[in-house]
């Protein structure tokens, strides 16, 4: 068996025509998207993405800046400067790129997000949202996952699914997005570092998402053979030729077993990108006039 490959490109091509025609409606009206991303220290894990959303938000018609402070900025200078874009008309939504340094508390900067410009949805109040099926908008990454899942496995109903990461940008909203049905969602698994036996879950799943951050870390014999393989990860890998390469979670060899398998780069990266760029369009579409 040889793992048919889903094409993050292809998808997000789809989602970024009408993000870019939304874009110059809001244009046409004289109130524009602006994205503003917020980063503190190196870009380190987050430089591609940074990268990438420039790019896009160019493409797009969407205003973007990077609002980069020092890795010595204290907690209380994070949170006056996220405060700042919040009361900044120009911005209509806000990204903190994560990790911070270690010396401050990423939730108490997150909780000083205004929320109606939180595009990755991921303040209290977003968040809770999330969890109450009242949401507009959701994390960017679980929400990119999710749409290329659903290409696979449009009917999840009843599915074993399996999701290796319960971090609050990714694992934690995955698996609340995936049981807003109550009638036809799958059934879901979140395992995490403490997980004593990860083969035991991830082998019985029709339905695998991997956010770990561990590249390789699931190995062909750990996948159901016809599995539907959703690879979040993102690394920094240096190759035997000594340049550094990007890699996913997922052993190569998955691919001799999986039925479906998202490539990395190329897989969950492009549209996580656009799904960031709907989610900076509907808040500037929802905003007070």
């Amino acid at each position: 068996m040889s793992a048919v490959l889903l094409d993050g490109h292809a998808i997000a091509s789809e989602l970024l025509a009408r993000v870019k025609a939304d874009a110059q409606a809001l244009r046409d009206t004289g109130r524009p998207a602006h994205l503003a991303a917020l980063i503190a220290g190196h870009a380190g894990a987050s430089e591609v993405y940074l990268k990438n959303q420039k790019k896009a938000c160019a493409e797009a018609g969407i205003g973007f800046e990077i609002r980069q402070l020092p890795d010595t900025v204290t907690e209380a200078d994070a949170i006056a400067e996220v405060r700042r874009l919040g009361a900044d008309a120009k911005v209509t939504g806000i990204i903190l790129h994560q990790p911070f340094p270690a010396h401050i508390d990423e939730r108490r900067v997150r909780e000083a997000l205004e929320p109606s410009k939180d595009v990755e949805s991921m303040t209290p109040a977003n968040f809770g949202r999330l969890v109450m099926g009242r949401f507009a908008i959701a994390p960017s990454t679980a929400s990119a996952a999710l749409e290329l899942a659903r290409r696979a496995r449009p009917d999840m109903t009843g599915l074993e699914c399996v999701i290796v990461g319960h971090s609050e940008i990714v694992g934690k909203p995955l698996a609340l997005l995936l049981l807003q049905s109550a009638r036809n969602s799958p059934t879901v698994t979140t395992c995490h570092i403490a997980t004593r036996d990860l083969k035991f879950h991830t082998s019985r799943a029709d339905l695998l998402f991997v956010a770990a951050g561990v590249p390789g870390l699931l190995k062909k014999d750990m996948v159901k053979p016809g599995a539907t393989v959703i690879d979040i990860g993102i690394n920094r890998v240096k190759g035997a030729d000594g340049k550094m390469r990007i890699v996913g979670d997922a052993d190569p060899a998955v691919a001799e077993v999986a039925g479906h398998l998202t490539p990395v780069p190329g897989g969950v990266g492009p549209i996580t990108v656009a799904v960031l760029l709907r989610n900076t369009v509907e808040l500037a579409q929802n905003r007070p006039a």
